[in-house]
């Protein structure tokens, strides 16, 4: 814990040894969470669990300091991340097939345990996502780790320094919000 402590410290004034050195002590818990999102039957042959931790990295290392904490932040931060590699891709996808029916995002608790999403639907949920985001931030980092991840209600809870209750609780709450702006 205490190596962690001083990597973070030592990222947060822009050490790049330091931040790769992060992403090496983390490495096992990145590859666990791009491997859980694509563990769900993910139609993104050409995303694996090596290429989306990867990708994770590249974007983690480019620029400016990273700005985290500790563990639980910057596992919400790598979250966001693969969440904005994986609607990249999806956006890639879409703009080669030029067209199609967009498709409606019916959020359940089950969303995260089916077939992964669609390009368009994955889409569709990114600017929902945008939405929701000037609402509760909170809800938008749940509703990441959750169907971006992968990671499960306890899993989102240690990371979150919140109870397994409070992340179930505020799931529901992004599922009502988010189905009633997909909906329009």
């Amino acid at each position: 814990m205490s190596e962690l402590t001083d990597l973070f410290a030592a990222v947060r004034r822009g050490d790049r040894a330091a931040r790769d050195r992060l992403y090496q002590v983390l490495y096992d818990e990145l590859r666990r969470m791009a491997r859980a999102r694509m563990r769900q039957g993910s139609r993104m042959t050409l995303l694996d669990t090596t290429v989306l931790v990867n990708e994770s990295y590249l974007r983690l290392a480019e620029g400016r300091a990273l700005d985290v904490a500790d563990r639980a932040h910057f596992l919400a931060y790598a979250g966001r991340v693969m969440r904005s590699i994986i609607v990249d891709f999806a956006r890639r996808r879409s703009a080669k097939r030029r067209g199609g029916g967009a498709a409606v995002v019916t959020l359940t608790n089950q969303v995260a345990d089916s077939v992964a999403a669609t390009d368009p639907q994955i889409l569709r949920l990114d600017e929902a996502l945008e939405e929701l985001a000037a609402i509760d931030q909170q809800l938008v980092r749940i509703v990441e780790m959750r169907f971006f991840v992968g990671l499960s209600e306890k899993e989102i809870a240690k990371t979150l320094g919140v109870s397994d209750r409070t992340v179930r609780r505020e799931w529901e709450k992004a599922r009502l919000l988010l189905r009633r702006v997909l909906a329009d």
